[in-house]
């Protein structure tokens, strides 16, 4: 409790206590005793009473929260030009009076629910895009009066700026920015861009009556029964076609790793194929090599045989000899060719020797 409303409080029990001592005087009266005292004590009264009132009358106790609009009597404008700021203020009793505004921040919701508004019942706002379809709007706006033009607020205005000038703004704003925009930009790509058109143009409105936006929400946006019917089956297709592209893309994918798998067999067939025509290779080599070495070795062989033989003619005689069979006594040799070799003299016995023919 202010110190204005303690003074108020007192003058109040002051004037009581005088009404109280009429009372007192007359019931004196009537039984004949002195009154005295009684109009003395009323006197006394009546005085601390119009002092008290006066003074309560006087004084105005501003809260943080508000901003006083002094009515003024003795004013040639009939009130002061400036508001009163908080805290304890005087004014002239009996000849002003205070009007109390707030400046904090305040809220106007229109909402299709009946319970959310400040008016009871459907208040969202109807709008048409620009391709004509209807859509219904809720939204709610945040504002406080400018302190510095509280007696502006008051002079055009009085307490009528919610209902009067808020309300009607924010629906024929928000009717003007929607006619700009398509149904599907409203509710998709372009929405936010019409929150900040909206919420610009109140702005502008707003501080141009004294009032200043603190935001504006655009809370919901309805369609139509028959084009938000009309919406959901689109979305139906939409997403009967995305599930179709995914089971595609599933398949691909199916496809992709059965080919893959059959890729991986085959490089495994080709690797395998070459692993074997490598190993072949090298066999072929050593194989080849090894004949190369043999027949190196053969030819070595027979050049040293070749070289023996230049320096002992008699050893491919001896060698031949060596391995005839043991009991070979006549050896018959074509008519037309020398002899190979020179045979030795074969044993003399029974058997004649018949030349060869």
């Amino acid at each position: 409790m202010d110190v204005a409303s303690v003074v108020k409080f007192i003058s109040s029990i002051a004037w009581m206590l005088f009404i109280g001592g009429i009372a007192l005087a007359a019931f004196m009266a009537y039984r004949g005793r002195s009154v005295k005292p009684a109009i003395t004590f009323l006197v006394v009264m009546g005085i601390a009473a119009l002092a008290l009132t006066s003074l309560g009358m006087g004084m105005v106790f501003i809260a943080p929260q508000e901003r006083g609009v002094v009515i003024s009597a003795v004013s040639p404008l009939g009130y002061r030009e400036q508001a009163l700021q908080p805290g304890l203020r005087w004014i002239i009793p009996f000849f002003e009076s205070v009007v109390r505004y707030p400046i904090s921040n305040q809220t106007y919701t229109m909402s299709i629910a009946s319970s959310e508004g400040q008016i009871q019942g459907d208040d969202s706002i109807t709008a048409r895009t620009s391709d004509g379809q209807e859509i219904f709007v809720d939204a709610s706006v945040i504002y406080a009066i400018d302190p510095a033009q509280v007696v502006d607020v008051h002079i055009t205005w009085q307490d009528r700026y919610g209902d009067g000038l808020v309300r009607p703004l924010a629906r024929g704003i928000i009717r003007d920015v929607v006619s700009q925009y398509g149904v599907e930009e409203v509710y998709s790509t372009q929405r936010v861009a019409m929150n900040t058109a909206i919420s610009e143009e109140m702005s502008t409105q707003l501080n141009a009556n004294g009032l200043m936006l603190v935001s504006f929400i655009l809370r919901n946006i309805t369609f139509s029964e028959e084009y938000a019917a009309s919406v959901e089956q689109k979305q139906i297709a939409e997403q009967q076609a995305q599930q179709a592209v995914f089971v595609v893309e599933s398949k691909k994918q199916e496809a992709e790793q059965a080919r893959q798998t059959a890729q991986g067999v085959a490089d495994a067939v080709v690797i395998r194929a070459q692993g074997d025509a490598e190993a072949l290779i090298i066999a072929a080599n050593a194989e080849a090599e090894a004949r190369v070495i043999a027949a190196n070795a053969e030819a070595e062989a027979l050049r040293l045989i070749a070289d023996a033989l230049g320096e002992n003619r008699d050893l491919l005689l001896y060698q031949y000899i060596g391995h005839l069979s043991p009991g070979i006594q006549v050896m018959l040799v074509p008519n037309d060719n020398p002899y190979l070799l020179t045979l030795p003299t074969l044993p003399t016995g029974d058997e004649t020797t018949v030349p060869a023919p």
